[in-house]
């Protein structure tokens, strides 16, 4: 049997998977991988774990490809923790290599060795390891890549030492895992049955729709019962066409306020997503008492904790199949008319107009990567999304995933405008992402919404019942520059304070080349 290096196994086998990049940031524990660095090879620099690994989130969800990523020991998957929590919750395959100290000296506690290494991401990795020999690494990176690509997908990490890559071991092989799950025709005929019976269906979409490629599915689902299509809470991904007369809107977080929206409605299938994702407490009941709730998914997981329905569990885009397999036409059942976005005032200033004025020089393929917790009430309703694949946000509630992330899916979908809408204070979270975009030449813009505040947090107050007038600490953001951080990074900017100038430089912007920052201000 033929030997290799470790380094060459494993970049053999990366090949073998069609993956030909790191997102990384070195430190002397990884160089020995860095070693003869293969001309058929690209090392994707960022310049903070943090943003390394949300640019390596982006680019897996939009290329449906794991994305390999290199972070420096255990001092690296401290700085990248934030963003591997974010990847976790998203359900992104990627395979994290973190360095480690040498073999030789790690009973010494050396400088730079991660104790118990493959201890340290858990719960948020599916799998984590750090090979008892060298030359079980390949092996290793092998199973990991399987594992995250095995849905529901995620990260998972191979620590390996620094003198582990020059050693030699077998080549490893790329096998077909295939991991399509059919659903039980008993149970979908079930279902249907139920379905077919409702007098009032509604149907509530999550991001695993987006992932399985099911929006047409998904559509014809919703047409075919006549059903009134909500989004389900904090979805991370766009699952239907918000421009459709079937659709309803968003769910909230808020148990009481799911409950009242879904009012009436007999029975709910909700589908690709948990019931429910809750971002406060609250008490009562989980759906409205006369609502019998069913779920089709693929984790599991999320089945067994869902505290009412039934559940399928099965791949989205074949369950949604066989579930039409089972469904005729249903006769017309009026689906109420989603209320008309608010009136915007277009002589001042405010995140709606930008909003408004955003629909209006958009192109129907562009994609859109949010992180503007404040501003996405106002996304919702007056930018839709209309097409698969065409909206990313982060499903765990941390900030420093949406820079990063617009800039990896502009890297994986280059011919895509790709439109990066971030609050103030969520860019000041992984802003080192605006970097590599210059140095890439990505066409992704970054439209940083200006309120000088974590607004959010004030909102929030709100939900928490906080007397009007109580004053929120640490909330204010005095001072921040974002044109000239751009320019510190070589990258193109202007700050946008009139009404008058909004739409013009938008559309300039946004049709432009390459990437581009604009620093809208707004109260």
């Amino acid at each position: 049997m033929e030997l290799i290096t470790v380094r060459d196994a494993v970049y053999d086998f990366m090949r073998q998977c069609g993956a030909n990049k790191w997102f990384g940031n070195p430190g002397s524990t990884e160089l020995p991988m860095l070693k003869h660095f293969p001309d058929d090879f690209e090392y994707v620099l960022g310049l903070q774990e943090a943003t390394v690994v949300g640019m390596a989130d982006g680019y897996a969800q939009i290329t449906g490809r794991a994305a390999f990523v290199n972070l420096h020991s255990a001092a690296g998957i401290g700085n990248a923790m934030g963003n591997i929590y974010t990847a976790f919750k998203n359900q992104t395959p990627m395979v994290i290599v973190a360095g480690q100290q040498s073999r030789g000296i790690q009973q010494f506690d050396a400088y730079l060795n991660s104790k118990q290494a493959s201890e340290l991401p858990k719960p948020y990795v599916k799998w984590s390891i750090e090979p008892a020999r060298a030359q079980d690494v390949p092996a290793a990176i092998a199973r990991a890549y399987y594992t995250a690509m095995q849905i529901p997908r995620g990260p998972v990490l191979v620590s390996v030492p620094a003198d582990d890559w020059d050693e030699l071991a077998s080549h490893v092989h790329l096998r077909e895992l295939c991991s399509a799950v059919k659903p039980d025709l008993s149970a979908v005929q079930a279902l249907a049955a139920r379905l077919r019976e409702a007098h009032r269906p509604a149907l509530i979409v999550g991001a695993a729709i987006d992932r399985d490629d099911a929006w047409e599915q998904a559509v014809a689902v919703a047409e075919r019962l006549g059903a009134a299509v909500f989004v389900a809470p904090l979805s991370c991904r766009c699952s239907f066409p918000e421009d459709h007369p079937n659709f309803q809107g968003f769910l909230p977080g808020v148990r009481d306020q799911i409950c009242q929206r879904l009012e009436g409605y007999d029975q709910i299938l909700i589908v690709g997503a948990p019931a429910f994702t809750y971002h406060v407490d609250g008490d009562g009941p989980h759906i409205p008492p006369t609502s019998q709730l069913s779920m089709l998914t693929d984790d599991a997981e999320i089945a067994t904790w869902a505290p009412v329905g039934d559940a399928l569990i099965c791949g989205i885009k074949g369950g949604l199949v066989s579930l039409l397999e089972q469904l005729e036409k249903t006769s017309a059942i009026a689906v109420r008319k989603r209320a008309d976005p608010s009136a915007v005032d277009d002589a001042t200033m405010s995140a709606a107009l930008v909003m408004k004025s955003l629909a209006k020089v958009r192109l129907p393929n562009d994609i859109f990567v949010e992180e503007a917790p404040t501003t996405r009430v106002v996304i919702h309703e007056h930018l839709p999304m209309l097409k698969p694949r065409s909206f990313f946000t982060m499903a765990s509630g941390g900030l420093g995933f949406g820079m990063p992330a617009a800039t990896g899916i502009a890297m994986g979908s280059p011919a895509t405008r790709v439109i990066n809408i971030v609050g103030d204070g969520s860019a000041m979270y992984s802003p080192q992402a605006i970097w590599t975009a210059v140095q890439h030449h990505l066409n992704v813009k970054f439209l940083i919404i200006n309120n000088g505040r974590y607004a959010a947090l004030k909102r929030f107050a709100g939900v928490l019942k906080f007397p009007a007038d109580s004053k929120l600490v640490g909330t204010e953001l005095p001072g921040l520059d974002f044109v000239s951080l751009a320019k510190s990074y070589g990258c193109p900017s202007i700050r946008i304070e009139t009404t008058g100038e909004l739409e013009r430089e938008l559309k300039a912007a946004i049709d432009g080349d390459g990437p581009m920052l604009l620093e809208i201000v707004v109260p």
